[in-house]
């Protein structure tokens, strides 16, 4: 759920994961391990959302609203 999420949003974005993951300091080897089903941990999660503009929730598919609640 969160690699789909990830790599759907970074094209809304305009970029791609392994950009993006640059961007965040984020290494190719983790990005290949979230393919295969791998989740990042809290801080990292926090980093993506906000990047991303979305919910924490959205990219762990425990809504479908990518919305952040201000």
């Amino acid at each position: 759920m969160f690699w789909n999420r990830f790599y759907e949003l970074c094209l809304k974005k305009g970029t791609k994961p392994n950009p993006l993951a640059k961007e965040l300091g984020i290494s190719s080897g983790v990005i290949t391990k979230w393919k295969s089903g791998s989740i990042p941990n809290g801080d990292m999660l926090s980093k993506i959302a906000d990047r991303l503009d979305c919910s924490i929730d959205y990219l762990m598919g425990r809504t479908d609203n990518p919305e952040v609640n201000k």
